[in-house]
């Protein structure tokens, strides 16, 4: 069973939030989460200037391919992806991410840190502002569930803003083309998201499963302008295993699908260790850049 919780209430009657929110973070990781304020003309619009992008012939979009950036930005084709490392199994779906929108002049671009390069676009107008509107109204929500996992596990409520005024977060416009009916066909293979956290929105195509600690793979309910989030690894071990990082999938759609996903990970050198409280360190520390690092270089096939 997967909860609705409304995010108003967090202002509203904050404890009664914090609690069903830390029982939906412990088991099963997965929530959906209403009253997020996010105008639904903006989101309208981001599935609008997705859809026009996909929509190109490959070879418009492969100029922007993530293949040849450093930095996590830019078109992923159908099949340069494998999201479940166990199986092997390739991804039918085309992405495109975008990263803090930071200008080639900026002196972390310029010293060329980790991830810290320049969005790429491509030539459709409002596309670029659309996407920065709903980067930005996404970020400053996945900041605010970071208060609420704050006072969830008894830390100061602003505990992570300083390792999030900076991050690598990701917004990653997805595409399913319709399933084939071929043996082993799979949207997106099984996997645990990297980040922190993930606020994602569909369709309503059907296609997303979560498979619960011990349980069987179930469907992830739509409801209509609701985020489904859920825990990422980072944020798991980062809680030292109190909050749990739950394996998902995406069957191939009868129809074509779409989804946006936004990926909150944390600033690049945020030191992610066993939070106070929490018990003897289960991990040892490691960065954020260097986190996402090792994650990425499992997920694309380079050759």
């Amino acid at each position: 069973m997967i909860p609705e919780l409304d995010w108003r209430e967090f202002r509203s009657d904050p404890q009664a939030f914090v609690d069903a929110l830390g029982r939906a973070c412990r088991d099963p990781g997965f929530f959906l989460l209403s009253g997020h304020g996010i105008p639904s003309d903006l989101i309208a619009a981001v599935f609008d200037q997705a859809a026009r992008f996909f929509a190109r012939p490959d070879h418009e979009k492969a100029p922007l391919s993530i293949l040849s950036n450093p930095h996590n930005r830019g078109w992923a084709a159908e099949g340069s992806e494998r999201l479940d490392e166990t199986s092997g199994q390739v991804d039918r779906k085309q992405a495109f991410n975008i990263g803090l929108d930071l200008a080639a002049d900026d002196p972390r671009v310029r010293a060329g840190e980790a991830f810290r390069g320049v969005n790429v676009w491509p030539d459709l107008p409002g596309f670029r502002d659309t996407m920065l509107a709903y980067y930005d109204a996404a970020l400053a929500l996945g900041v605010g569930l970071h208060r609420a996992f704050a006072r969830d596990l008894g830390l100061a409520t602003d505990f992570f803003d300083d390792k999030f005024d900076a991050p690598l977060a990701t917004l990653r416009l997805l595409a399913y083309p319709p399933g084939t009916g071929a043996e082993g066909e799979i949207g997106a293979g099984a996997h645990t998201d990297y980040g922190s956290v993930t606020l994602l929105l569909t369709d309503g195509e059907a296609g997303l499963q979560v498979r619960p600690r011990g349980g069987d793979w179930m469907d992830v309910p739509h409801v209509p302008g609701a985020f489904v989030v859920n825990i990422g690894d980072c944020l798991m071990r980062w809680t030292n295993d109190i909050y749990v990082s739950t394996p998902h999938r995406v069957l191939p759609p009868r129809r074509a699908r779409a989804s946006v996903a936004f990926f909150l990970d944390p600033n690049p050198d945020a030191v992610i260790s066993a939070l106070p409280g929490t018990g003897e360190a289960k991990y040892p520390p490691v960065t954020g850049a260097a986190y996402l690092r090792q994650r990425l270089d499992a997920t694309y096939s380079r050759d």
